[in-house]
């Protein structure tokens, strides 16, 4: 029977049940595609003979809602959702979001401050016996002490303070199987130590009973809370240990008791994705929705392709490594165009192939013969010599995509990570077809900055790499006739920038006659590099100290100069640029940034009557060929960040 898990008593009794094996509480609306990790895991298990039912969004502020579908036979599976929730709740400036794009008409309070605590405390207040098992991005993000941004402290494991025996960390399919499988056969959730993938809480760490695998000992928590430079070697420790083939399990001392990592899990086979991903869902949001408007987060992704897993890109400021690893898992191309070939069929489908990719759309294939390096970047500071550049296996599942009857264009959308593609002896080809066939008038890259020190931190390439991508572009568009135009995203805040960094790129900007309309501010989340960074103003893998812009006012001022044509920016740019030594920007000359002082109160004026700029044009916020012209009609919110951004 294809239909949605049962979500009430109802639903149960539809089905014939009067009980169920596995209840998943998560933070998001119940949406049951498989870009939702909920509806990933729930399905899973259920294509193994398990009954599963879903609580999304219950009120904890009570035990009723988690009482609705009864007890369950093993246990209660745990999520945040897809998004930590302190993310979900909160901007970079610690403000309250007012929406919610996981939650039914994208309604903002639909789920607590760090949802994963808060459920599992309210799961054994209301059946004290139920094991419960943490999974999900929040609970794998924060499986060791780490920083918490939103407390500005360290914050102990996510285990301690939610009291549960087990945490999944990773995509967590394996784990979840055989968690499924031992407690079926009556083995106790303590018992289960041994799984890849998973921590968990002990009190005693001699003999076999609780130490499985060898282990490397990280700083205790107490530790880490009291001096950053073990918290940068204790993040340096668990960063080289990532590695299903090399990684050792972990142990960190908590309060008298030890929080063990054990190493993660080996990746899935391709034989494996393809069964995960030709599960029955029924690519829809909850029928009970329907009158608040559905679920917004569905929209991107409805008629989008899981085309693969993991990255090697290595970005600092992307968790990825600490989730789903460098390690490439990916689809056979027949069990993603047998999705597409399903997709046609859907009433609501309109032709339109939104993306097929990952966290990077041109990471189709392994890096390289290995299994992965430790320390080792793949494409920083260049690219390694084992790497193996090839888009030819991507080329032909796109072209084989559209080709498909019912299928009128096929996008990606989920960033191309230009470094790769300029690293291809076919990069021209390659963008060709691409810019023929695959973009809609603006493709999204990534560069995040141009200063040296700030690409350093993020271990992004250098300026000139992207200078080359983007001349290559326009020069491919322009043969064969196209008038396309690149986004580019930058960040603005991160750890290694100083101000004269950030007046480098607003100049860089200006030059491109790009106007961003919304810039993503630094966020530290947990599981990142940069975070690291910016908690201790040390680089962990090389011991070298990073400049950190901490205070709200300098974060103000860098993310104001990227956004300098904005005149509520004005006073907060002539700050930044007298700050910096850079008054030589302050005039009217077309170097300038802003207008002197005296003219600021005329030219907001003007600004707010026209809604225009200063020369009577309205801003163009993709990057075209020239400064000037070109610029009509072309605009596109800078907001989402794909598949790629974590």
């Amino acid at each position: 029977m294809k239909d949605f898990l049962p979500v009430s008593k109802e639903d149960m009794e539809a089905r014939g049940w009067n009980y169920l094996d596995y209840i998943i509480v998560t933070g998001d609306a119940y949406v049951d595609h498989p870009s939702f990790g909920a509806a990933l895991i729930g399905r899973l298990l259920e294509s193994r003979g398990y009954r599963i039912g879903i609580i999304a969004q219950p009120d904890w502020k009570s035990t009723v809602d988690f009482t609705a579908l009864g007890r369950p036979r093993y246990a209660f599976l745990i999520t945040a959702g897809n998004l930590d929730s302190m993310v979900a709740n909160y901007t970079a400036g610690k403000h309250r979001r007012k929406e919610d794009d996981y939650s039914p008409g994208g309604k903002a309070g639909l789920r607590p401050d760090r949802a994963c605590i808060v459920y599992a405390n309210r799961v054994r207040e209301a059946f004290p016996n139920v094991p419960v098992v943490l999974g999900g991005i929040e609970a794998s993000l924060r499986r060791l002490a780490h920083y918490d941004y939103w407390d500005d402290k360290v914050r102990r494991s996510i285990l301690i303070d939610a009291r549960a025996p087990l945490l999944v960390y990773g995509m967590g399919e394996q784990q979840i199987l055989e968690i499924a499988e031992r407690l079926k056969k009556g083995e106790a959730i303590e018992e289960l130590n041994d799984i890849r993938g998973t921590a968990f809480v002990t009190r005693d760490l001699s003999g076999e009973k609780n130490m499985l695998f060898s282990y490397k000992t990280l700083p205790s928590f107490q530790e880490v809370a009291e001096n950053k430079l073990k918290y940068a070697e204790a993040f340096r420790i668990q960063y080289l240990n990532q590695n299903p083939y090399t990684g050792q399990a972990l142990v960190q001392e908590h309060d008298g008791g030890y929080v063990v990592q054990n190493p993660p899990a080996r990746p899935l086979s391709e034989k494996e994705m393809d069964e995960l991903y030709s599960l029955p869902f029924m690519r829809a949001a909850h029928p009970k929705y329907a009158k608040q408007g559905g679920v917004p987060a569905l929209q991107e992704v409805e008629f989008s392709i899981t085309s693969h897993r993991g990255c090697f890109g290595g970005c600092a400021f992307c968790a990825l490594n600490f989730h789903q690893g460098r390690l490439i898992q990916k689809r056979s191309a027949e069990s993603i165009l047998t999705e597409i070939r399903q997709m046609t069929k859907s009433e609501n489908f309109k032709g339109i192939i939104h993306d097929i990719g990952g966290p990077t759309a041109n990471f189709r294939n392994p890096a390289c013969r290995g299994k992965g390096c430790t320390e080792r970047l793949c494409l920083y500071p260049e690219k390694c010599n084992n790497l193996q550049v090839d888009h030819a296996e991507y080329i032909d599942l796109l072209r084989k995509a559209r080709s498909i009857p019912g299928v009128k264009k096929v996008f990606v959308r989920s960033g191309v990570r230009y470094d790769y593609l300029m690293a291809d002896r076919k990069r021209k080809e390659i963008l060709k077809e691409l810019c023929e066939h695959h973009v809609s008038g603006l493709l999204k890259v990534a560069p995040e900055h141009v200063a040296a020190g700030t690409l350093q931190a993020m271990r992004k390439p250098p300026k000139h790499v992207f200078t080359a991508f983007r001349q290559l572009f326009y020069d491919v568009n322009k043969s064969i006739g196209k008038e396309q135009y690149l986004v580019p995203y930058f960040i603005a805040g991160h750890p290694g920038t100083t101000l004269k960094d950030a007046v480098e790129l607003a100049e860089y900007v200006r030059d491109l006659g790009y106007n961003p309309e919304q810039v993503q501010d630094f966020t530290p989340t947990p599981g990142s590099l940069a975070t690291c960074m910016y908690y201790t103003g040390i680089d962990p893998l090389t011991g070298k100290k990073v400049y950190v812009p901490k205070s709200e006012k300098e974060r103000r001022m860098q993310r104001a100069l990227l956004q300098y044509r904005d005149p509520k920016n004005h006073p907060l740019v002539r700050e930044a640029l007298r700050k910096a030594g850079r008054e030589d920007l302050i005039g009217y000359g077309p170097k300038a940034l802003v207008r002197p002082a005296k003219d600021a109160a005329k030219e907001k004026a003007v600004y707010k009557r026209k809604g225009k700029g200063p020369e009577g044009k309205k801003a163009f916020s993709g990057i075209g060929k020239r400064t000037e012209g070109k610029r009509n009609g072309h605009r596109e919110r800078a907001a989402g960040r794909g598949k790629g951004r974590k």
